[in-house]
C-alpha cells in the first residue's frame, strides 16, 4: 500500500545492534531527535554464537523502555526487529510479553522464494493474536534476484505472496550492500549506488514490480564521517527520489537529519500537488499551468504523483526556502 501516511512515515530507519544496552537511554533522552524509526538488528550485526544473549538484551531493553514511558515523556520511534529467520518471530513476540506493543513490526532479511511462505505465515499468526497490527518489511537482497534469466519471475511471484498480506507490509526495502557484495562492488562517498548499473538495474526492476502498490525505501549509505559523506548522501537521496524510493536506511545518528531534510517537499511541488488533488472536476479543462507558470499540471496525468507528494510533505515537511 502506498496511499496512506503510515507507509511514508518510516522515514529514516536507524539500524542498531539488538545487544546495544545503551539504546534505551539514547531514546529516552532524545539523542536521535524526534523524527526517525529504529531497527533492532539480530542478524548481520550479531555473531552467530551471541544470538540468544542479544535476544535477552533486546527483551530487557523493551521492558526498560516501557517502564520509562510510564513516568517520562519522550519521542518513541517506530521500533522494528530484524530477525534471522521466520521461526524467531513467534518466539520473540512471546518473550516480549506486555512490551510487544512497542514493536511495530519485523524486518525480513534476504527475502526470497525459499523463506517467503514461512515469514508470511508467521506474520499472519502473530496478527491473529495481537491486539494491534504487526507489520513486516521484507528486504530484497538475496543473490537469487541477480540472475537475469529468472529475476522478473521471482519478483512477481514474491509480489503475489506479499499481496496476501498487503495491509501488513509497511515498506519494501532493498539491500544495496548485500547486492554489491555479490559482485565485489563498493561505492565511494562521491559516488551514488545508482551509478553501479548492475545494482541500479535490480533496483529498477524492484520499483517496476512493487512501486505502484508499495512504498519502497532506499538503500543504506555507509559513510558518516568522511570529508564528503553529507554531500554524497544528499546526492544519492536525490537519485533515490528520482527513481521512486521514499525514505532510507541509516547507520549513524547524524544521517537522520540529512534524510529528513532531503525528503522535504519543495514549495512549488507542494503547491502543484495541492492544485492537482483539489481540481474542480466539473471544469471543462483538466490541464492548467502551474502556480509558478513554469510547467503544466494535468489532473489525469499527475494525480498519483500529487498524492505521493502531499503524503511526503505531511511527514517530512515543506521547504521554506
Amino acid at each position: 500500500m502506498n496511499n496512506s501516511l503510515l507507509h511514508y512515515s518510516v522515514g529514516a530507519l536507524l539500524y542498531c545492534p539488538a545487544n546495544k544496552r545503551t539504546i534505551v537511554d539514547s531514546i529516552v533522552n532524545n539523542r536521535f531527535g524526534t523524527k526517525y524509526s529504529l531497527a533492532m538488528c539480530l542478524e548481520d550485526t550479531i555473531r552467530d554464537d551471541c544470538v540468544a544473549e542479544a535476544e535477552h538484551i533486546l527483551t530487557d531493553s523493551l521492558h526498560r523502555l516501557n517502564a520509562q514511558l510510564q513516568s517520562k515523556k519522550f519521542y518513541l520511534p517506530k521500533i522494528f526487529v530484524r530477525v534471522r529467520n521466520a521461526r524467531q518471530i513467534e518466539r520473540l513476540h512471546k518473550a516480549f510479553g506486555a512490551c510487544a506493543h512497542l514493536v511495530k513490526g519485523y524486518i525480513l532479511p534476504k527475502f526470497s522464494l525459499e523463506n517467503a511462505d514461512g515469514y508470511i505465515q508467521e506474520l499472519i499468526q502473530i496478527n491473529e493474536v495481537s491486539n494491534e497490527p504487526v507489520y513486516a518489511m521484507p528486504i530484497f537482497e538475496s543473490p537469487t534476484i541477480i540472475d537475469l534469466r529468472n529475476r522478473n519471475e521471482i519478483l512477481y511471484e514474491l509480489k503475489q505472496k506479499l499481496d496476501q498480506i498487503e495491509d501488513r507490509i509497511l515498506n519494501i526495502r532493498v539491500g544495496g550492500n548485500d547486492l554489491c557484495h555479490a559482485f565485489g562492488f563498493r561505492r565511494h562517498d562521491d559516488e551514488s549506488i545508482h551509478q553501479i548499473r548492475p545494482i541500479a538495474d535490480i533496483f529498477s526492476d524492484i520499483i517496476t514490480v512493487y512501486g505502484m502498490d508499495y512504498v519502497v525505501s532506499g538503500p543504506v549509505w555507509e559513510y558518516y564521517n568522511s570529508h564528503n559523506w553529507e554531500k554524497g548522501l544528499y546526492h544519492e537521496i536525490a537519485d533515490d527520489k528520482l527513481c521512486g524510493f521514499v525514505g532510507k536506511t541509516v547507520i549513524y545518528p547524524s544521517q537522520i537529519a540529512v534524510v529528513n531534510e532531503a525528503y522535504k517537499v519543495s514549495e512549488k511541488d507542494y503547491q502543484d500537488a495541492s492544485a492537482v488533488l483539489n481540481w474542480d472536476k466539473s471544469s471543462h479543462s483538466l490541464v492548467a499551468g502551474s502556480a509558478s507558470k513554469e510547467r503544466m499540471n494535468e489532473y489525469k496525468t499527475h494525480s498519483r504523483w500529487a498524492l505521493r507528494t502531499l503524503l511526503m510533505a505531511e511527514y517530512f515537511g515543506v521547504k521554506n526556502y
